[in-house]
């Protein structure tokens, strides 16, 4: 997907394909996608980094006293939109935040995972990453507001008549490949109304950007037909969330360096370095792997999402995942993360934790072949097995206690991103839910 534009590549784009507005987008510490528009006329002001915006509107960015930001684009994320009309046509721009006197933006999750790419090429590394990204689609009520309504009850890899998403997932696919998405797979996933499409790895920015303009696609051809896509991780009771698992594999002069065809797991000691240091990290990275109060209704036993650190060849119960695979498609797959995460962070601390893994030599305890889930409590404690945190604020308490996330994050991320979490659990702590009017209010 990534073209070596020029400023006179794009300039002369715009102008061959009738383009008449541009978004300069970017996002912000929690995930969103924001974006400032201009028209064509003022394209080649944009494309000289002059564009300004007033950061402290942004939640998360910066103090009032301190708000003057500058959208630096980058040239080779220029995409026009397939959805919108064909004359005076919609382009895109991901951009960088800069301060006004030149240095990048601390805060701008884009820099934190290049920061956190560029200690990987130190060690000269390439990191590579496929995410698999489910949904659900949803009918939406008589004002067009979303619903967590479907009359469907298709399962897994079911197909029409049963599968209602059938014809808006066939949409969306088209139009990510239309903007240049290798598109490997997509299917109905086990929940009613919930979908996953698998796009082709890539190295981790341009994956994180990907995530961010699959999001935006699949909520604007869900809208088209009448349906709302939700990357929401639970929101239904009782049937399986959302995830977004993580594949991850790491090049070295263009071979995946996790391959080792003389071990009987066919993994180098770098992969299990690197499974060693996100098992070690797991509990401080969790917060930002899975960062909504909701996260955590899904990362429950019973609905296949993992809750439990360990690392298995052949089972999907524990929290990594070796697939099966060969060579070059070797990888290690987390499992936990969900499609709510900000992929630029998410992505920054898996990387981080593992090259702390292959750095410091940190080796993973034995495989857990077994289902972790059938095992006694007793058992999983002799094996060393822990779980991850069951709740946003021990995600938030756990991840206090990790110094590397903290310096992954920067010190401004890391205390906004505290902050507004403690914020959003107590907000929701003082909430009285309709669980507790139903099992309390009759009894006491």
């Amino acid at each position: 997907m990534r073209k070596n534009y020029t400023k006179n590549d794009i300039i002369r784009l715009v102008q061959d394909e009738d383009v008449e507005f541009i978004r300069l987008q970017f996002t912000d510490i929690f995930g969103n996608l924001k974006n400032v528009a201009v028209t064509v006329s003022q394209l080649s002001k944009a494309l000289d980094n002059e564009c300004m915006f007033d950061g402290s509107s942004i939640e998360g960015f910066a103090r009032i006293e301190e708000s003057d930001m500058y959208l630096y684009p980058d040239f080779s994320t220029l995409e026009i939109f397939p959805w919108r009309p064909q004359q005076g046509k919609v382009a895109r721009l991901i951009c960088d935040v800069y301060r006004p006197n030149g240095n990048p933006f601390e805060g701008d999750p884009r820099y934190i995972l290049k920061r956190a790419i560029k200690e990987a090429e130190a060690l000269g590394f390439v990191f590579e990453v496929g995410p698999e990204c489910e949904f659900f689609l949803f009918n939406t009520d008589e004002n067009a507001m979303p619903t967590t309504i479907t009359h469907e009850q298709a399962g897994y890899f079911d197909l029409g008549p049963v599968d209602f998403g059938e014809n808006a997932r066939r949409d969306m696919v088209l139009t990510l490949e239309e903007m240049g998405f290798v598109i490997e797979a997509s299917h109905h996933e086990v929940a009613p109304a919930q979908h996953e499409i698998d796009f082709r790895y890539d190295e981790a920015l341009a994956t994180a950007d990907n995530i961010m303009t699959f999001k935006l696609a699949v909520k604007t051809i869900a809208k088209r037909h009448g349906l709302h896509a939700t990357f929401m991780p639970k929101p239904k009771y009782g049937v399986n969330g959302s995830g977004m698992h993580i594949n991850m594999s790491l090049f070295k002069d263009g071979k995946n360096i996790f391959a080792d065809e003389s071990d009987k797991n066919g993994l180098s000691k770098e992969a299990y370095y690197f499974i060693g240091g996100i098992m070690k990290h797991m509990k401080g990275m969790t917060a930002i792997t899975n960062p909504l109060v909701n996260s955590y209704k899904r990362l429950v036993p019973g609905f296949e999402a993992p809750v439990y650190i360990a690392w298995s060849m052949t089972n999907r119960s524990p929290l990594i995942r070796i697939p099966a695979s060969h060579k070059e498609a070797t990888r290690i797959e987390l499992r936990c993360p969900d499609p709510s995460a900000n992929p630029y962070l998410a992505l920054a601390v898996c990387l981080r934790a593992g090259l702390d893994g292959i750095v410091n030599k940190i080796l993973p305890p034995e495989s857990v072949d077994c289902n972790i889930f059938e095992m006694s409590d007793e058992q999983k404690r002799d094996c060393g097995i822990e779980e991850i945190p069951g709740t946003l604020i021990e995600a938030i308490y756990e991840m206090e206690k990790d110094g590397l996330i903290r310096e992954v994050l920067g010190e401004h991320t890391y205390n906004k991103y505290i902050g507004a979490k403690k914020d959003e659990w107590y907000r929701y702590r003082s909430q009285v839910t309709d669980w507790e009017i139903n099992e309390y209010l009759n009894k006491f």
